[in-house]
C-alpha cells in the first residue's frame, strides 16, 4: 500500500504539456509534413496543436484526466473519491466550453484520447482525415 505522501507526489509529477502522448500526435503531424503552433494561450483551453492557416486545433486528452468512457477514464481513485469525481466533472466541462468557444470563432476541433494513440495507421488516418479538408486561407 503506498502512503499518501508517495501518491501526492506521483500526481505532482504529471505534467499538462508535453506529455508522451502528445508528443506522439506532435511527431506523427509533423512527420506527415503539418506544421503546426503549439499550446496558443490566446486560443480557448489552450490546444496543444493549432493549424492557424487551417483554423483547426487538436487536442490531445489523457483519459483519467479529463474522463474519457474508456476503462482508464472511468476509473476513479480508492482514496478522496469525491475529489477526483468533482475535479474531473470540472476538467470536462471546462474541456466542453473551450471547444464550444473555438467552434463560435471558427475553429474546427478534433480531441485525440490517450487510449486511441496505440494504433498508429488509425490516427495517421484520423490526423490525414481532419487536417487534409482544409479550406485553406491565403
Amino acid at each position: 500500500m503506498e502512503s499518501p505522501e508517495f501518491r501526492r507526489r506521483t500526481m505532482q509529477a504529471v505534467k499538462s504539456k508535453n506529455t508522451a502522448p502528445e508528443l506522439l500526435v506532435r511527431s506523427l503531424a509533423h512527420r506527415m509534413g503539418y506544421r503546426f503552433r503549439l499550446h496558443r494561450k490566446d486560443l480557448p483551453g489552450n490546444p496543444d496543436l493549432a493549424f492557424p492557416g487551417r483554423r483547426k486545433v487538436i487536442f490531445v486528452h489523457g483519459c483519467f484526466w479529463h474522463g474519457h468512457d474508456c476503462a482508464r477514464g472511468a476509473r476513479v481513485p480508492k482514496s478522496n473519491r469525491d475529489y477526483w469525481t468533482k475535479k474531473i466533472a470540472r476538467n470536462k466541462e471546462r474541456d466542453r466550453a473551450a471547444r464550444a468557444a473555438l467552434a463560435r470563432s471558427g475553429w474546427k476541433v478534433a480531441v485525440f484520447w490517450e487510449c486511441e494513440l496505440r494504433d498508429q495507421e488509425r490516427l495517421r488516418g484520423r490526423l490525414s482525415k481532419f487536417l487534409a479538408k482544409a479550406g485553406l486561407r491565403y
